[in-house]
């Protein structure tokens, strides 16, 4: 096989694969999705968040990983699964890897470990309406 043939494939590889996450992130964004940083392994501060595009549907936070190869979500929260256990500002390392002038915050999934996530102020306000706005007894600490 002639070299730069596999070479064009390679480089055809690659821009397929860059334009499957350009679109996926845009059909997000344009689905009513808000920039949002995830980050699930606590133990290490200031490590292991990804950035991605979160999405309300109903009952649920559908996430998506923006450097994923994955067709779905790459989480699913369920509103009432979900207890804001702590807010803060991002510190040292963590601004490098997340939305600009974010917010984060700690939750505990209920039969789940604790997850962050960090948003914009104006994505979290959106997000803390949609997180408030159940049914009444919908929620756990409303019944």
């Amino acid at each position: 096989m002639n070299i730069t043939v596999m070479v064009g494939a390679v480089l055809l590889l690659v821009a397929a694969v860059l334009v499957w996450l350009a679109v996926r992130r845009l059909r997000a964004l344009r689905s009513g999705g808000v920039h949002a940083a995830l980050r699930t392994h606590l133990d290490d501060p200031g490590k292991g968040w990804h950035l991605g595009v979160g999405r309300y549907q109903g009952d649920e936070f559908v996430w998506f990983r923006v450097l994923s190869l994955r067709p779905g979500p790459d989480r699913i929260i369920s509103r009432s699964a979900l207890e804001i256990a702590d807010r803060r500002d991002p510190s040292g390392p963590e601004l490098y890897s997340m939305p600009p002038s974010s917010r984060v915050l700690r939750f505990r999934e209920t039969g789940m470990s604790e997850i962050e996530l960090a948003m914009s102020p104006d994505a979290l306000t959106g997000f803390l309406s949609w997180l408030e706005s159940a049914p009444p007894g919908r929620l756990p600490w409303a019944s």
